[in-house]
């Protein structure tokens, strides 16, 4: 029988998110319960961050199946030094506290999806001779910082228009304008998006918007999309030869997967799709990107990102929302 009564791995949290970034330091304890004294060759610790996809296609003999796999770092710091005799622990309670610094550079942020997880790890191994090493494993969140990479403004335009004439004879010209006040978002955060249509045409027009996240997964030239509409609202009809101006408040899901651009194997991003539902005709829609970050984040330097007007400035919505899971 193991005299190991209990292993258990912790470590500090640096925010109230409990989110770790690049080149934070990592600080934790090692907690060993022996139920007699015992002699360990050694103790170690490990760190380590690994990125991987794989997803099948076909069936059968016509079977594919694509995998990746992508290591950033690996760190490892003896709490025990390794002897030949090893080293003699009395029964009872012991504590080794490690502190490792997550290396500096263009890390992706933990991540777990249908086809692929980036995942952070603390791995922990109590080593004695003529043994299986006992192992505890604790998984850390790290969050990458996109703003610190990309030029978001010229990412993430804020405002899109598109026409869309009404037949082959017809010179009516349906017409979007659509706006976001906010287009950098935490989980849980909310923002407003304004619609302005213009509608000569005899027909009734639907305004509709939808927030959707798409994830790829990348095997060398091989690629697996999964798209998710998260939301859905939709606002009342607007009747032919009529201008409206419509008004949508939407709510980031609370457990949003952040926006991740800086992994060569998955990526995720988020868009806001705003549309005019017209019976017979090809439907006008404007795309306008969404960055979900962490709220760790969300205090940016001045300059950083432009933002537009705040939600107070838009009034109330007059139309009826519909949040439908799917499509």
């Amino acid at each position: 029988m193991s005299p190991i009564k209990d292993l258990f791995l912790s470590y500090d949290a640096v925010n109230a998110e409990r989110v770790f970034s690049e080149s934070d330091i990592l600080t934790g304890t090692l907690s060993l319960t022996l139920s007699k004294d015992t002699r360990v060759k050694a103790i170690f610790v490990k760190v380590k961050g690994d990125a991987r996809v794989k997803w099948t296609e076909g069936s059968g003999e016509d079977s594919t199946t694509y995998s990746a796999h992508i290591r950033y770092f690996k760190l490892k710091e003896y709490l025990l030094a390794e002897s030949g005799k090893g080293t003699a622990l009395s029964k009872g309670v012991h504590l080794f506290k490690f502190t490792f610094q997550i290396p500096h550079g263009d890390m992706p942020s933990s991540f777990k999806g249908k086809h692929g997880s980036i995942v952070y790890m603390l791995e922990a191994k109590v080593m004695r001779s003529w043994r299986w090493p006992s192992k505890v494993q604790a998984e850390f969140n790290l969050a990458s910082n996109v703003l610190r990479y990309f030029g978001l403004t010229a990412m993430c335009p804020q405002g899109g228009s598109v026409e869309k004439k009404m037949g082959v004879f017809s010179k009516s010209v349906v017409q979007l304008h659509a706006v976001m006040n906010r287009k950098v978002c935490s989980p849980g955060d909310s923002f407003s998006v304004v619609a302005t249509i213009h509608n000569p045409s005899s027909k009734t027009i639907k305004p509709k918007c939808g927030v959707y996240q798409e994830i790829v997964y990348r095997v060398k030239g091989s690629h697996k999309t999964c798209v998710e509409r998260l939301c859905r609202m939709v606002g009342d009809a607007i009747v032919p030869n009529s201008d409206k101006t419509v008004f949508w408040q939407i709510n980031v899901p609370p457990n949003a997967i952040y926006t991740m651009i800086n992994c060569d194997i998955v990526s995720v991003i988020y868009y806001v799709k705003v549309y005019l539902d017209i019976s017979f005709a090809f439907d006008p829609e404007v795309v306008l990107p969404l960055v979900v970050i962490p709220a760790t984040f969300a205090q940016l330097e001045p300059g950083e990102v432009e933002r537009g007007p705040s939600d107070s400035d838009f009034p109330p919505s007059a139309y009826s929302a519909e949040y439908n899971k799917g499509s």
